[in-house]
């Protein structure tokens, strides 16, 4: 419910569109999982009623990906930001989908490690 729900305008036109050239296509609604186990009821949900999944972080990206071509929920994930777990010794860090890049590297600061832009495998 609110305020992890959203199906206003405004909220939605911001959700349906990233850094690409694809023109804006908002989803039906956008919500705001706090958890894994959200995420897990929000997805069984939408599979159940055949309703698409459109995943959102910051809204960055240049591949289109965050349009919602055919309509659906915008899971943005934003407010699942928690960084678990870091080790030195393998350099792994556990984070939630929400954590930004700037995020992490203040997190990073002061131990000799940083994520630069481009890096692949965050997760």
């Amino acid at each position: 419910g609110a305020p992890n729900v959203s199906t206003a305008t405004a909220v939605r036109e911001q959700h349906g569109h990233d850094e690409s050239m694809h023109p804006c296509a908002p989803p039906d609604a956008v919500v705001w999982p706090l958890s894994v186990g959200h995420v897990q009821e929000l997805a069984a949900l939408c599979y159940r009623c055949r309703v698409p999944m459109v995943p959102f972080g910051t809204g960055t990206g240049l591949e289109g990906g965050v349009t919602a071509v055919q309509g659906g929920v915008c899971f943005n994930l934003s407010r699942m930001d928690t960084i678990a777990e870091l080790s030195l010794e393998d350099f792994s860090v556990t984070v939630e989908p929400g954590v930004t890049r700037k995020a992490l590297n203040s997190h990073l600061r002061g131990t000799g490690l940083w994520f630069p832009v481009g890096t692949v495998g965050i997760g």
